[in-house]
């Protein structure tokens, strides 16, 4: 077979736009959250399991690991959330074209943003 179409084997190279980048984020928020769910349904068990298994429970929230692997989460879920969102306004065409793609993209990061800020300032 004799093809000689260009290969770009190195995907450092590639630009993709803002929207392509946005919506690469929000599938990764989309598995930290299937991960996340099982960390917090363990959190779940040990606070109804017993009160040593409470207070044990009360003294991991308080380390900062654990701190920072519920703040990872719910960023995820933010993110995740915002980013659905904009993505059933793209199902109904409100902002689908190329323009309104970037406009959408910064919209959602920026309230992504400001809202993962903000719930890691109510964790901490």
């Amino acid at each position: 077979m004799n093809n000689k179409r260009p290969v770009n084997l190195d995907i450092t190279t590639i630009k993709l736009p803002l929207p392509a980048y946005t919506s690469i984020l929000h599938r990764v928020a989309g598995v930290l959250l299937f991960f996340g769910v099982g960390i917090f349904l363990y959190g779940l068990e040990l606070s109804l399991v017993s009160e040593e298994s409470f207070e044990l429970l009360k003294g991991l929230m308080a380390s900062m690991p654990v701190k920072l692997s519920i703040w990872i989460v719910i960023s995820a879920l933010i993110y995740h959330f915002v980013a659905g969102i904009k993505h059933l306004l793209m199902d109904v065409d409100i902002g689908d074209g190329k323009q309104s793609g970037k406009v959408g993209a910064v919209i959602t990061l920026l309230v992504s943003a400001v809202l993962i800020i903000l719930a890691g300032v109510w964790i901490w």
